[in-house]
């Protein structure tokens, strides 16, 4: 099953390659989706794909560039299996 997953990942991820790394991490893992850096500093992360490699994408935001520190990760997960209403 496929799922969704919206990250907000904050400490010193802005100007150290973060997003170029996000982007072929994702890529390699075949999700889709997007990243960009935040005014308050933090990198948010929007990527649809395998739930079962969720956690590999998450292990490696954590770890980052050589030149970043990852403090925090914040995850929000949402699955899809059918298009719905939501009211």
């Amino acid at each position: 099953m496929r799922q969704h997953v919206h990250l907000f990942i904050s400490g010193k991820v802005q100007g150290v390659n973060f997003r170029n790394y996000t982007k072929n991490i994702a890529s390699d893992l075949k999700f889709v989706g997007w990243v960009r850096n935040l005014s308050d500093g933090k990198v948010e992360v929007v990527a649809y794909g395998e739930k079962e490699k969720i956690q590999t994408l998450l292990k490696f935001l954590k770890i980052g560039t050589r030149f970043s520190k990852v403090k925090k990760i914040e995850s929000h997960r949402e699955e899809f299996g059918n298009f719905k209403i939501i009211y």
